[in-house]
């Protein structure tokens, strides 16, 4: 059992909870052990062809970023929202304000780099950090706390589910300089060529599915569905 799971598992009746479920306590050891969750949700969505932007369609009884925020919740690790004034109404529907970071237009067109910064940032002295996109709604709290608790001892975490690469990925608070470093569209993809990194395997189709056109919806919706 990981140091994130064992924390949990202290909870009344042993299960994960989310908001007020949990109690102070609680919830403070597990800021204090566990990586931050950066949930990025700054991107402009251009590929998406549908009315809106992606991040605000529906989702079953949600919303697409909606529901990978309450997946987040529901996991009880800490998470901050990296997003812009478009989408701040949306986010403020599912996170507090002290736990989300608002772009001004000039940084959000810098790429999802400046979203990385912006989030590790906001938490310098946090353990680690796990980067989550905020259009994967399907990815499960469980895989979170896989990806958490393999942290410790790498400077890189990466979750694999029939031998492809997904999301989130950890990287240790020993990556500090470099994350805050990193500039451009690629995220922090070099990092990954640089270090080596644990591979995760889980049993989680979440951990690939991001949503970038109408027919990723689609499936979205139709595996949310079943």
């Amino acid at each position: 059992m990981g140091p994130t799971e064992k924390a949990l598992s202290e909870a009344p009746g042993g299960v994960a909870c989310a908001g007020d479920a949990c109690s102070r306590g609680l919830l403070q050891r597990i800021m204090s052990t566990s990586p931050i969750v950066i949930v990025l949700a700054a991107g402009r969505g251009t590929r998406f062809t549908g009315s809106g932007h992606k991040l605000q369609q529906s989702l079953v009884r949600n919303s697409v970023l909606g529901t990978t925020l309450d997946s987040v919740r529901a996991s009880c690790l800490p998470m901050v929202v990296v997003t812009t004034e478009a989408l701040e109404a949306e986010v403020a529907r599912h996170v507090s304000t002290r736990d989300t970071v608002v772009l001004p237009p000039v940084l959000a067109q810098q790429g999802m780099a400046r979203s990385i910064a912006a989030g590790v940032s906001a938490r310098p002295q946090a353990s680690g950090w796990l980067i989550l996109p905020g259009d994967m709604p399907l990815i499960r709290p469980d895989t979170l706390h896989r990806v958490a608790d393999a942290l410790p001892g790498h400077a890189c975490v990466v979750p694999f589910h029939q031998g492809r690469r997904g999301h989130p990925v950890g990287f240790s608070a020993e990556l500090y300089s470099e994350l805050m470093a990193l500039s451009g569209d690629e995220g922090a993809r070099r990092l990954l060529m640089r270090y080596p990194s644990c591979e995760v395997h889980v049993d989680d189709p979440g951990v690939l599915l991001d949503i970038d056109t109408q027919e990723d919806l689609d499936k979205a919706r139709e595996r949310a569905a079943s």
